[in-house]
């Protein structure tokens, strides 16, 4: 049975490599995978899919006018694959979180969504929210903060190492500028 996945977590935790391995294992068995990936994520190259270890893969990238519902129908024969993966999935918006609810239901395609949860102001992503209420199945992905503990949390630093509270809510690239944390430390970075 077809379900929806979504496996989330800070930066930098291994969610693109996770991705990337799961696939792999499908190509290995004979079966195809779609990979998408947000238009608005260039890091790595237009259309790819890339790990900080050094895997990648060419990947659909999708834009937050996109139905995605619509283009998994269009796959079939040769063209269908065995299951759909969706890198950067905090970027989905409402709507299409609920396309790829139908793409389960209606379609049988199991999708595997990876992304981050919250934001460097600790909000959740308009993508994330909705994978939250939706998704079949959630799956955290554990990364550590320099304490030792789990890291849920991510901020955004100054070029003077500041913890930084305002700005768009979107900024592509600039890991050097995020580091993952504990709720504990995290408000103590951000004064809270």
């Amino acid at each position: 049975m077809a379900k929806l996945y979504f496996h989330y977590s800070t930066m930098n935790a291994g969610k693109s490599t996770l991705l990337l391995q799961a696939s792999y294992n499908y190509n290995e068995r004979g079966m195809s995978t779609r990979l998408l990936t947000a238009a608005i994520d260039d890091r790595a190259g237009e259309r790819n899919i890339a790990s900080r270890i050094g895997i990648s893969a060419t990947a659909e990238t999708y834009a937050p006018g996109d139905n995605l519902y619509e283009r998994a129908e269009s796959w079939t024969g040769v063209d269908r694959p065995a299951c759909v993966f969706v890198d950067e999935a905090q970027f989905l918006t409402e709507a299409q979180v609920w396309q790829l609810a139908k793409v389960v239901d209606d379609l049988g395609l199991p999708v595997m969504c990876y992304g981050l949860r919250v934001d460097f102001r600790g909000k959740l992503f308009p993508g994330s929210a909705a994978l939250l209420a939706l998704a079949d199945e959630m799956r955290e992905v554990r990364t550590i903060c320099h304490c030792g503990r789990k890291a849920t949390m991510v901020i955004r630093q100054s070029p003077g190492g500041q913890a930084l509270m305002d700005g768009a809510q979107v900024q592509i690239g600039g890991n050097d500028t995020y580091v993952s944390l504990c709720r504990r430390h995290w408000r103590d970075a951000v004064g809270g």
